[in-house]
């Protein structure tokens, strides 16, 4: 099977799995850093987020992207949802491709992958642990890095970073 970039994806995926693929809107970002050549301007796919697992099942079946590398969740706080980025290599080699989501920071909610790809599985629940990432059918989600009574979600912008109840607390 050759190798497809993310336009040529878009398109397949725009053709053979109607309504799974969504235009990205721009989010605010903060400015590049002094001295840097402007924004960075993704080509990732946007998927709407019920479709995760149809567009990640066409890519591993269809287009022969089996190896799930890595999932990573962005918060982007002002625009009040959170991105978590689904990274799929060919065993072929070739550049990577990567599925998007973007969900709601109040209850974000997708599909687990890790019935399919076993190895969404700590992923997975780093995501829950860190960011509040509810994923349904997930076999076993639960804390990872941090204990069950831990509240909150460390890695989210609007976590405390000092001064909580978890750092430093007299009682």
């Amino acid at each position: 099977m050759p190798l497809l970039s993310a336009e040529e994806l878009r398109t397949r995926l725009g053709r053979d799995l109607p309504g799974a693929v969504l235009e990205a809107a721009p989010l605010q970002i903060v400015p590049p850093a002094h001295g840097s050549k402007g924004p960075f301007v993704t080509t990732d796919v946007l998927v709407e987020p019920t479709r995760l697992l149809d567009a990640a099942l066409y890519l591993r079946d269809q287009v022969g992207y089996t190896y799930l590398s890595d999932i990573a969740v962005v918060d982007y706080l002002t625009d009040n949802l959170l991105e978590v980025v689904y990274r799929f290599y060919h065993l072929d080699g070739g550049p990577s491709l990567a599925l998007k989501v973007r969900l709601p920071r109040e209850n974000p909610e997708l599909a687990s992958l890790t019935p399919h790809w076993p190895g969404a599985n700590f992923h997975e629940r780093e995501a829950y642990d860190l960011y509040g990432v509810v994923f349904t059918g997930h076999p076993f989600l639960r804390r990872i890095y941090m204990w069950d009574e831990f509240e909150g979600f460390p890695m989210r912008k609007d976590f405390p970073k000092q001064g909580d109840k978890y750092i430093g607390a007299e009682e």
